[in-house]
């Protein structure tokens, strides 16, 4: 309950300043890929201010997503490995607790020592 709490206590204002930011930068401008041209570009988008800075600020979460998922993948073979090691030889300890214990008493032949000659 509590941590539900908090989180509504950090989203809700995290919510209420994106609303208002989207609100305040409504204003449509001209997103231009052309540098050489900027009377006539040859590719430009027309859009709202806030749907190019959300749309940035996605791409930026993306690439900085796969980059750090990029890097783990050292990290995630080590555990894939890990995992694999520690169930076989979970498999390997069941097996041997499986198996019956042979006592030296239980019903073993009788040792026969020839006489010295």
């Amino acid at each position: 309950m509590l941590r539900k709490i908090i989180t509504a206590l950090i989203l809700v204002p995290i919510a209420l300043a994106i609303i208002m930011f989207a609100v305040a930068n409504r204003q449509i401008i001209t997103v231009t890929f052309d540098p050489f041209d900027s009377t006539n570009p040859a590719f430009a988008l027309t859009m709202p201010l806030f749907m190019l800075v959300f749309v940035l600020v996605g791409l930026g979460v993306l690439i900085g997503g796969a980059a750090a998922w990029l890097r783990q993948h050292k990290w995630r073979t080590r555990a894939r490995r890990a995992e694999a090691e520690a169930r076989q030889l979970r498999d390997e300890f069941a097996a041997q607790r499986a198996r019956p214990v042979l006592s030296p008493t239980a019903e073993s032949p009788p040792v026969i020592i020839p006489p010295a000659a």
